[in-house]
């Protein structure tokens, strides 16, 4: 009886701000706590500006034990951040940790390198559109690639049109995977790459192309790919598809987005716009 006594008088001396105190605290538990357990990008930084929002506004509206809660959970917020999102914290280290220096340094040499590698590349989608055999290229730009080159099989060998057809040719070891490309050299193939849940995609649109713009929108890859079905020549940049692509627009194509003579802002923007108009009728 004393207890519920004690607890009666408690309530009568208790202000509105207590009341909302603790009704806002319950709403902490019941709401922040499920979003919290996501790990979405885009949460981080709304995590972390509810929380100094909520702070500063517990404290004008003198809610003692929500701020301390806050408090307190400020005081361990950094360690349960990096928790929390441990994955996508990873994804935006690798790609600060992945610029190339030398990109400023000699950007002219990166441009010779890649030029023969885009012509062998060209040649090789060409025949292999010809003949209906699949492949899936991706050139690695800045964001780091590792985990998927992981999947496949390291080759570190000269691009060449002969590599890479033999590569994909229908009944070698590795020509159901991807094959990626970086600083001019065949690095990996048979490489497993994510698959994009865009419903701007045809529904016609198999493994390789949904592989190829999942790639394109997980990283800054460009992604060539030749259909097994159709042998139409596509290519995936930044979460968008070009299809029915010519060779040389292929070329073109990737000289703009690979070379940088060719990296005029304007000129890719024409390029992609003559393509879009092109292909308007593709999905």
């Amino acid at each position: 009886m004393e207890l519920i006594k004690a607890f009666l008088e408690q309530l009568t001396r208790m202000q509105w701000s207590d009341y909302l105190d603790i009704i806002a605290v319950a709403c902490l538990i019941y709401w922040l706590l499920p979003l919290l357990r996501t790990t979405g990008t885009s949460k981080i930084a709304g995590v972390v500006t509810a929380f100094l929002v909520i702070t500063w506004l517990t404290d004008l509206l003198n809610l003692h034990t929500l701020h301390f809660i806050l408090n307190e959970m400020l005081t361990v917020g950094l360690i349960a951040i990096v928790v929390l999102f441990q994955p996508e914290l990873r994804r935006m280290i690798d790609h600060l940790s992945s610029v190339k220096i030398k990109k400023f340094l000699s950007p002219q040499e990166e441009t010779e390198q890649m030029v023969p590698v885009i012509r062998h590349t060209v040649a090789a989608c060409e025949e292999m559109s010809k003949e209906r055999i699949g492949a899936l290229i991706v050139f690695a730009r800045d964001s780091m690639v590792d985990e998927f080159a992981k999947t496949g099989t390291v080759i570190d060998a000269n691009a060449s049109e002969q590599l890479i057809r033999n590569i994909f040719f229908p009944k070698a070891a590795l020509h159901d995977g991807a094959m990626i490309i970086r600083d001019g050299r065949v690095w990996a193939a048979g490489c497993v790459l994510p698959l994009s849940d865009s419903k701007r995609l045809h529904a016609d649109l198999g493994t390789r192309h949904r592989a190829a713009v999942g790639m394109s929108e997980a990283t800054d890859a460009v992604v060539v790919v030749v259909s097994e079905e159709t042998g139409v020549i596509s290519v995936a940049v930044g979460g968008m598809l070009k299809r029915h692509l010519a060779p040389q627009t292929l070329e073109r194509l990737l000289r703009s987005e690979l070379c940088n003579e060719e990296k005029d802002q304007t000129k890719k923007l024409d390029l992609l716009q003559k393509i879009t108009k092109k292909d308007k009728g593709g999905a």
